[in-house]
């Protein structure tokens, strides 16, 4: 094996504020901790917390690396005496708790996944953060279950198509979802939404009236702030509302009678600060039930956009316009991004 270098490129956060504040400098190899590996980063994701972490809103959580980026994909290079799996040379992606801008990142063993036969690494990279939050929000916090309904706030973001498709294949759910767009409406039917409605205008009414007054058994919402009543005045009873963010605020008036006259679930996450022993579980699940779905193109998840690491902060631009449509990307190595490791055509 080659060996590896003392030093890596890696974005720092300079102070809070605009994209402009991202710098592209040199930081030190991360070293390995007990059950790590480390990985030589292709490409990684650019996602919604990265964002509020360079606006000062979402902090690392205690021990992790202050370089934003949770998910990556890449190869193996280095793993600790304890691993198993992957070893060396493995193609993988991975949830992180930071650390993705970088050339090198240091990520426990049991949160790698295996890249999906046919994808190649960029295409790889947009799979981790968004699916690990769909299947802790919706399948076992929302505990959707077979034939029921869910709202998906914001159906066009990486989440909100992740969460669709799962739904849709895996539990056969009525999905509905909002978005800002005609465009990203379509988006959202074509990706399997009954109903598609503009979160501007009254959504709660055509869904109360598609539902026959009967409400809706599942919200995943971002938004939180005035939304948060409205959504629990729309659950059926025994319904789950999971928030994770709070866009629209951090506070909102809600009527708790309801949730105890109803038997309503008022939950949340964020998995960042989560063990890698829970983290690991999840990655289990997705490779069981998600991946046969991404390898026969039952299921997609699309890339708005990718972007070389040295233009950083005109991702997070684009991300700060909200007009993106799936997922924007952090090339970290061009010659290898678009090669599928396993030699499969796309």
């Amino acid at each position: 094996m080659t060996a590896l270098p003392s030093d890596m490129r890696a974005v720092r956060i300079a102070r809070f504020g605009g994209p402009e504040v991202l710098a592209l400098g040199e930081e030190a190899l991360p070293t390995l901790a007990r059950g790590e590996v480390l990985v030589r980063v292709v490409a990684a994701g650019v996602n919604r917390p990265d964002i509020q972490q360079r606006r000062g809103l979402y902090p690392p959580p205690p021990g992790a690396t202050e370089i934003p980026g949770l998910d990556i994909a890449g190869i193996v290079v280095a793993t600790a005496p304890d691993v198993n799996w992957p070893r060396v040379g493995s193609a993988v992606c991975a949830l992180v708790a930071g650390g993705g801008y970088a050339e090198y990142c240091s990520v426990p063993a049991v949160q790698c996944m295996s890249i999906p036969r046919g994808y190649d690494f960029a295409q790889a990279s947009v799979l981790p953060e968004v699916l690990f939050t769909c299947w802790n929000n919706v399948i076992l916090l929302g505990k959707l279950a077979e034939g029921e309904s869910i709202l998906v706030q914001g159906g066009t973001s990486g989440v909100g198509m992740a969460t669709i498709q799962i739904a849709k294949l895996l539990r056969s759910a009525r999905v509905f979802a909002t978005a800002g767009s005609e465009t990203k409406r379509q988006i959202c039917r074509d990706l399997g939404a009954e109903i598609a409605l503009d979160y501007r205008c009254d959504w709660v009414k055509p869904l109360v009236e598609a539902t026959q007054g009967q409400g809706i058994n599942v919200i995943l919402d971002s938004q939180a702030g005035p939304y948060t009543n409205l959504e629990l005045e729309l659950l059926a009873f025994d319904g789950r509302l999971v928030l994770i963010a709070s866009h629209l605020g951090e506070r909102a008036d809600i009527n708790v009678r309801q949730i105890v006259r109803r038997r309503l679930t008022l939950t949340g996450s964020t998995i960042r600060p989560r063990p890698p022993e829970y983290k690991g579980w999840i990655a289990k699940a997705l490779m069981r039930e998600v991946w046969p779905l991404l390898e026969d193109r039952r299921m997609r998840l699309s890339i708005c956009a990718a972007f070389p690491l040295e233009d950083m902060a005109k991702a997070h631009a684009l991300m700060d316009a909200n007009e993106q449509i799936g997922k924007v990307v952090l090339i970290v190595d061009p010659a290898l991004a678009y090669v599928v490791p396993d030699g499969r055509p796309n």
